[in-house]
């Protein structure tokens, strides 16, 4: 609303207050007073609307919504994306997890019918899908969060149907992603959409949608997020690794952390002094900035969040952690508010944004309506449910045996975080090798490597640069390597799947040695201790980034005869060809014991 129609409004006020009586009563020399008095008044209230138009109050958060709001778009774009391109490979029904067998498994375990305890276990739309259309709706909700996220990314606006629609799409995936699936960062993007919801007016898609202001119960429940996160994150390591407590876990981190980027190289090698440094200024951030955030006093709260968005960004270049270190920025800009965003913006927004203020300060704005007290009433039942699902996450804040990466409810709406309380202190890799040879105890059988995307294999190859995306394979590959294959059947139908050269699962692989050609027929898996080469050393100067030592067999040599009964009672999908030859094999090898 522009300054001049204001204005008029506030005349016509005035106009209305001067105009005679019904009856026709001359008011003499006291009506000419009352018009001179008037017409004061209003001069006066015109002056006070013109006042402060050129600069913007704080305490609004009209813009932060805006920010946040594409912010969050952002992060579904980039996890819808993920899942558009891994999970049919992961989790389809072809895939090294399947979901139908999943929702099987949960259905025999509950009684054998979808029900309100089944969709309470696992909530997801593909409950409602015929086992055989998996794969179709696993793509539709992939290509329908990535039509949403990418309408409120570019337009900056949203509605609570729109940001319902991304939250329960992407929760759908969750809830059977399985072990693809498992990782803190998850949560916290359904705990983050999930306050996203509220953030928005009912029907309205505009930026400055004028009868909902920013609820204050959504910029605080940002705020406790990033609060839980970072108090979660600095007392899991305090209480957990004894590095942390003598500041030498970062001697380790960057060569050992799940998937590293070329600049963990060079962060790797830096003095000791300056690891101890960056231990500590972890410990200040975590569990003392963060109380910055909840104290309301504007510049402590500003200071805080800034604090936390520069260690994120530190951490985004340091490694490579999924959309995790993105999406924790996320909580922290609620704390920015209009004021500080307003420079981000062109001055026709913030010229609007400016009227808005001066109309609720003046107490002009528009009338509250039957939606407004709705609105109110939706935040107070949002408030008193965060209040509730907080107890648990607070009393495992409280608790010396601290669980992270918690969740206390099945929609996953307030949880508990925590990243690292231990630190591995040396990396070790699993790398899979194929051979045509017919026999695997040849010792001049020759054995070709499998390359992933981003996990370390070719010594030589240098680290990836992929955040905010997220090969999920890769970092299951990295837990892998510190267990037994014995806990992990996706990493025997991984086998299974370079045995049968799955067109589909090569995708999830960035080097197939018998592409184009015939499967191999044995697999196996070596294990190898993994370590950055010194700079300037002879290694770096043959273009090495790791040097390795062999451990031993991780995975024993295995064929698809050798795996066939183990996959058939998986009940994993065998193509037909692959029935057929291995049933031939078993009868050549019958014959040739004869």
């Amino acid at each position: 609303m522009s300054e001049e129609k204001l204005s008029g409004k506030n005349r016509m006020r005035h106009r209305r207050r001067r105009e005679p009586s019904s009856n026709g009563d001359d008011e003499g020399d006291g009506s000419q007073e009352h018009h001179k008095s008037s017409k004061t008044d209003n001069s006066m209230n015109d002056a006070v609307l013109t006042v402060g138009s050129k600069s913007m109050e704080p305490g609004t958060y009209w813009l932060t919504r805006i920010v946040l709001l594409r912010f969050i778009a952002f992060i579904y774009f980039v996890a819808f994306l993920i899942a558009l391109q891994q999970n049919k490979q992961l989790v389809g029904n072809n895939g090294l997890l399947p979901v139908k067998l999943h929702l099987q498994k949960i259905l025999n375990y509950i009684g054998g019918e979808v029900n309100q305890e089944a969709i309470s276990f696992a909530p997801t739309v593909l409950w409602f899908v015929e086992g055989r259309e998996i794969d179709v709706c696993l793509d539709r909700i992939a290509y329908g969060g990535l039509g949403v996220s990418a309408f409120v990314l570019i337009t900056g606006a949203a509605n609570m149907p729109l940001m319902f629609v991304l939250w329960l799409l992407y929760h759908s995936l969750v809830s059977v992603g399985q072990r693809w699936y498992s990782f803190g960062w998850e949560s916290q993007l359904l705990e983050s959409g999930f306050l996203a919801i509220f953030l928005c007016p009912l029907l309205t898609v505009r930026q400055l949608p004028r009868n909902t202001p920013t609820p204050w119960v959504a910029i605080w429940g940002y705020r406790w997020l990033i609060f839980r996160i970072m108090l979660g994150a600095g007392l899991i390591k305090i209480r957990g690794d004894q590095c942390w407590r003598d500041l030498t876990c970062m001697n380790y981190h960057y060569e050992t952390q799940p998937v590293p980027n070329p600049i963990s190289y060079y962060l790797h090698q830096s003095p000791e002094l300056v690891h101890k440094f960056e231990t500590l200024s972890n410990h200040l951030i975590e569990l003392v900035a963060c109380f910055f955030i909840i104290i309301p006093w504007r510049p402590l709260m500003m200071t805080g969040a800034v604090i936390q968005i520069i260690f994120q960004v530190v951490l985004i270049i340091s490694g490579n952690l999924s959309f995790l270190n993105w999406l924790t920025i996320l909580p922290s800009l609620a704390c920015l508010d209009d004021k500080f965003y307003s420079i981000f913006f062109p001055e026709a927004t913030n010229r609007r944004l400016r009227t808005i203020q001066r109309e609720d300060r003046l107490g002009v704005g528009p009338p509250a309506t039957v939606s407004v007290y709705i609105r109110r009433v939706l935040n107070v039942c949002l408030a008193l449910l965060i209040g509730y699902l907080s107890i648990p996450v607070v009393q495992n804040l409280l608790s010396s045996r601290q669980a992270m990466n918690t969740s206390f409810d099945s929609l996953r709406l307030v949880n508990t975080y925590g990243a690292f309380g231990s630190v591995t202190k040396e990396r070790t890799e699993v790398i899979f090798e194929g051979t045509s040879s017919s026999d695997p105890r040849d010792p001049n059988a020759e054995w070709l490597e499998y390359e992933f995307y981003c996990k370390p294999g070719n010594v030589s190859r240098r680290p990836c640069f992929i955040s905010p995306y997220h090969y999920r394979l890769d970092w299951l590959m990295w837990f892998a390597a510190f267990q037994s294959y014995q806990s992990h059947n996706w990493f025997v139908h991984l086998a299974g799947k370079f045995l049968m050269n799955d067109e589909e699962t090569m995708t999830l692989v960035d080097h197939n040695p018998f592409q184009g050609g015939e499967p191999p027929k044995f697999v196996r898996a070596q294990h190898y201790w993994y370590r950055y080469t010194k700079i300037g050393s002879k290694e770096a100067q043959r273009g090495q980034w790791w040097t390795r030592e062999f451990i031993g067999s991780y995975l024993p040599a295995v064929s698809l005869e050798s795996l066939y009964d183990y996959m058939t009672n998986q009940s994993w999908d065998l193509p037909k060809y692959i029935k057929r030859r291995v049933r031939e094999e078993k009868r050549e090898k019958a014959r040739r014991s004869r």
